[in-house]
This record gives structure tokens, C-alpha cells and sequence, in this order.
């Protein structure tokens, strides 16, 4: 009978230290960032015959987020994101932008609302939060999902974000 318990006791441990190794992979693997594409889009860019015919803005079939709402012209960043659940309410992308106007980030948030599965979102940072017109070029960013409790799901930053590791 001592045995048996020593047995089953050995195992329930052997399986919580291979779950708990598991966990932190497993977390990772929440959500990932597909592709992303930043660059500068003209006000025209988003001009489509559905809108002249009294329709509401097309967005292709992409979670189209600004943040100056009524300012189209801007830096966006085109983001496909693979998640294994749906992203509720208080999800949210943090994108952090040194500007080259100013040598500081400025933080920006969107909410990050979709299912499970592949979206697509366009982040577009509009109107007063883009001075630099289409010339202008972020010098570094940062781009965070964060799930409604805070965790990291998933992260990408340009080249020059930080330091490289010595």
C-alpha cells in the first residue's frame, strides 16, 4: 500500500513539473504576430466607390483604428494577428513611437476586440499624433498585445527599440 502511494505521488509530481514547464510555451504561443507593415497612407488610399454612393467607410475586411477618428491621413501599422482565443474586451494594442520630432515615446493605445483565428488590424496613428506628414518615418517603435488582465500576448519592435545585447 506504501508503495502504491509512493508511486502515485511520484507521479502527480512528474506530471506538475512537465505542465509547468509547458505553461510558459504555451502562453507564448496565445497570439502571434503574423506580418506587419508600417508605412505612411494618403487620405485617398481610402477613398472607395461605396462611400461616394452613401455607404460607410469600407475596411476591406480589417479592424481599422485611428487615433484621431476623422483625420484619414497618417503612419499605420498594417498588423495580421493569429490568436488561439478571442480577444475580449480590455484586450489592447500599446504601440510606443519615438517620433522624430520629439526623442521621447509616446505611448498610444487601441482596443484589440476579435475571435479566435486570423484578423487583421490597421493602427493608424492620425491627425495632430502624426506631425511629420508622409516624409516622416518613425525612428523606433514597439508593439505590445495585451490580453484584459495585462499579460503579454504577443510583441514586435523595430531594430533600433534597444540596445542589442553584448
Amino acid at each position: 500500500m506504501l508503495h502504491r502511494r509512493r508511486s502515485l505521488f511520484a507521479l502527480i509530481l512528474s506530471l506538475v513539473v512537465v505542465f509547468s514547464t509547458l505553461t510558459p510555451a504555451a502562453r507564448a504561443a496565445e497570439a502571434t504576430f503574423n506580418r506587419l507593415w508600417p508605412g505612411w497612407r494618403d487620405t485617398d488610399s481610402f477613398d472607395r466607390i461605396s462611400e461616394f454612393l452613401g455607404g460607410s467607410e469600407p475596411t476591406g475586411g480589417r479592424t481599422l483604428l485611428r487615433t484621431q477618428p476623422d483625420a484619414r491621413a497618417g503612419y499605420y501599422f498594417l498588423l495580421g494577428v493569429k490568436t488561439a482565443a478571442a480577444l475580449t474586451p480590455g484586450a489592447k494594442f500599446e504601440l510606443s513611437v519615438i517620433r522624430p520630432d520629439a526623442p521621447e515615446p509616446k505611448l498610444f493605445s487601441f482596443p484589440a476586440t476579435a475571435p479566435s483565428g486570423d484578423t487583421v488590424f490597421d493602427l493608424g496613428l492620425t491627425g495632430a499624433d502624426w506631425p511629420g506628414g508622409k516624409k516622416a518615418n518613425p525612428v523606433a517603435w514597439k508593439l505590445t498585445l495585451l490580453a484584459a488582465d495585462g499579460r503579454v500576448l504577443a510583441e514586435h519592435k523595430s531594430f533600433l527599440w534597444e540596445k542589442p545585447a553584448k
